[in-house]
């Protein structure tokens, strides 16, 4: 007797990253579903594959779970199959399904795979929906309608949550639908022998995938290449990235209000289009249907953009999610004065007195300070007003929960950063989160895990980071629009996402800092859209080093004059300056470019710097950021002319300019110092 299979894990979160990774990436055959259902038979039913999630009928038993059903415990149990790991659902989709399909093959290609594993009659199940559930008995299966034809089992059990059904309600509310139940709503009956194996799996994934997966307007779409690669791959990871908490909250509640809002502009744009294909006049009712039924399309296509975004998880953190923080600042103290807060787990003489000399009574103080002590640097800075000073000691803190500075506060370590660790504890999607006017961070160590979002997030208003060592794990710092961030002296390194996310609009200037470990280095979401600024950045003597791949990452949207854009097929090694609109160099608008007030006297050390002592990668960087300015301020003056105005404010096109990129090293990134990414 052979041994029954291993048991699958008892819940999706079983898929560790290790999981996830060993999914195949190639699509399937090329062959027909008939021909593709051959080949995929002797698979299906193969023994020795581990892999597989498909028993054999010559196995004795099953390896899939029970689950009771809640409610009537007189039902029966069921396949326990919600549970699959995201390598056996790609494996199945990928391989035994749908294979390089078309959309508008899904259908043809899962019937004729049912055809294959599911059994035609001889099995019961619960039919379930949002009213009731059932006991069915299925007789014979409609494979090309994806239904089964089922008649009510014996004994009779019902289980409804509005209303009493009786025998009689439901033989007619059966006799109305024909006998014929869609698939995707049958739960199968546990069956110890293992001949239903198949066949709860095989329902399990038709299931799936239509609740999970398919979009009523899927069939619409171009079927320029397989439906696997372009929707059902990206949907499937995203699916389990949720499931395993690697999405941030917020972002999962902006897909999922993203596609109810799609599926109910295309519900209304089917009923209008439906209403247009079957009026036979030219009346003026129909020609405001075919405007109303146009806007429709639009607003349809824009939201299944985004939907795409989030789904692609490259580019799900790039442009889909724009958190907005809703951090209400305190203000002053009711009482006018502002506190010192310090922190340490143990208060010593001789650090108190070492404090009281440091950092206490100032000779500049000209009155008495108040001072409050905490052991949880969490609970100092809760504590804090605007103003409010939070000195932390020496020592190892651990924190679970998020840092919300909303005012403007400063958060001095009283050390070396190494000897003033704050360490990030429990799952969350923050670790600081600054919205402050005016905020101050330096000589501290930060070290994150569990993370979701990255280590810190500026949101509004200026954050200064000095002497700071930031252990990351998920992205590092991210740099939102209309925010501003002056980071120097400081270390960042191990993030799985960039070491510094800008976003556009913002302010970001790096200062002889150290990036590196990191996925890539910087990464600089542009766009060139009207509505979006360029963002304002300074990076000058930073070392980028042994990043995965590039050191700085440029991701903009493609735009027609690419094509014949000499910048778009520069080689590794060019660094010949971009030309701008006006014929001058980009690279020297960015060193005659006037730096903003606030940074001035943060680089008035470096205009020494020549040239000639730069190396290839701030020239790249130059050149590529240069040249997209350019084309921004094209695109408006070319809007502005269409509108009637001939004269565009060629000031207000500089400003426009990034500031300053110099002396920056890039050494041993593994894709190389610059890249850039058209979507």
């Amino acid at each position: 007797m052979a041994e029954p299979g291993p048991e699958l894990p008892e819940s999706a979160e079983a898929a560790g990253p290790q999981d996830r990774g060993q999914a195949p990436l190639p699509a399937g055959s090329s062959a027909g579903p008939q021909e593709r259902a051959e080949e995929a038979k002797p698979d299906l039913l193969q023994e020795d594959d581990p892999c597989s999630d498909y028993g054999s009928r010559d196995k004795p038993g099953t390896a899939l779970g029970r689950t009771v059903p809640d409610g009537n415990v007189l039902f029966p149990d069921i396949f326990h199959t919600d549970h699959l790991l995201f390598y056996e659902r790609f494996k199945a989709y990928q391989d035994y399904i749908l294979a390089d399909c078309k959309a508008s093959e899904v259908k043809e290609f899962t019937a004729e795979y049912l055809e294959k594993v599911l059994e035609p009659s001889g099995w019961q199940a619960v039919w379930r929906t949002n009213v009731f559930e059932v006991l069915v008995e299925v007789v014979d299966v409609e494979y090309s309608a994806l239904k089964a034809v089922v008649q009510l089992g014996e004994p009779f059990l019902c289980e409804s949550r509005v209303s009493t059904f009786t025998l009689e309600c439901m033989q007619e509310l059966l006799e109305l639908k024909e006998r014929q139940i869609p698939l995707q709503e049958l739960w199968v009956v546990y069956d110890e022998s293992g001949e239903f194996d198949q066949t709860a799996l095989a329902v399990e994934h038709v299931r799936f995938f239509y609740q999970c997966i398919w979009r009523t307007w899927d069939e619409e779409e171009e079927d320029d290449f397989d439906y696997f690669v372009r929707c059902v791959e990206p949907r499937l990871r995203l699916h389990y990235d949720i499931l395993e908490h690697r999405v941030p909250s917020g972002l999962v509640a902006d897909y999922q209000n993203l596609l109810s809002q799609c599926e109910e502009l295309y519900k209304k744009f089917l009923n209008v289009r439906n209403s247009i294909s079957s009026s036979d006049s030219d009346s003026e009712v129909e020609n405001v249907s075919m405007v109303e039924g146009l806007k429709l399309y639009e607003e349809i296509e824009h939201l299944k953009q985004k939907l795409k975004l989030i789904e692609n998880p490259l580019l799900r953190y790039v442009f889909a999610y724009q958190k907005s923080s809703g951090l209400q600042a305190k203000g002053q103290r009711p009482t006018g004065t502002k506190v010192t807060h310090v922190v340490s787990s143990i208060m010593m003489a001789s650090l108190l007195q070492s404090l009281i000399r440091d950092k206490l009574c100032p000779e500049s103080c000209g009155e008495e300070l108040e001072i409050q002590f905490h052991n949880d640097p969490l609970a100092a800075v809760n504590a804090c007003y605007e103003g409010d000073t939070v000195i932390i000691c020496p020592g190892h803190y651990v924190v679970d929960g998020v840092f919300c500075i909303a005012d403007s506060v400063e958060l001095e370590g009283y050390g070396l950063p190494d000897d003033i660790v704050i360490e990030k504890r429990g799952k969350g999607d923050n670790f600081v989160d600054c919205t402050g006017a005016n905020i101050r961070i330096s000589s501290l160590k930060l070290v994150q895990h569990d993370a979701v979002e990255g280590i810190l997030n500026v949101h509004h208003g200026k954050t200064t980071l000095e002497n700071c060592v930031l252990q990351c794990e998920t992205t590092g710092i991210t740099i939102r629009t209309s925010a501003e961030l002056l980071m120097k002296n400081s270390d960042l390194y191990g993030a799985k996402g960039a070491g510094v996310e800008i976003y556009p609009g913002s302010t970001c200037t790096l200062l002889d800092n150290g990036i590196h470990h990191c996925k890539e280095g910087i990464l600089i979401k542009n766009f060139l859209d009207e509505h979006y600024d360029i963002p304002k950045i300074t990076m000058v003597n930073n070392m980028i080093h042994n990043n995965e791949g590039y050191g700085v990452v440029l991701v903009r949207p493609a735009m027609p004059s690419d094509v014949k854009d000499p910048s778009a097929d520069r080689t590794k090694g060019n660094i010949q300056p971009t030309q701008a609109g006006d014929g001058t160099a980009c690279l020297e608008g960015f060193r005659q470019e006037q730096l903003p007030e606030c940074v001035t006297d943060e680089l008035e050390l470096y205009e020494q710097a020549e040239v000639s002592e730069q190396i290839e990668g701030n020239y790249e960087i130059a050149n590529e950021l240069g040249a997209t300015s350019a084309k921004k301020s094209q695109m408006h003056k070319k809007r502005l002319s269409e509108l009637g105005i001939t004269e565009a404010d060629d000031n207000l096109m500089s400003q426009e300019m990034f500031v300053s990129i110099v002396g920056n090293q890039f050494k041993w990134n593994g894709k190389g110092s610059f890249g850039t990414f058209v979507f």
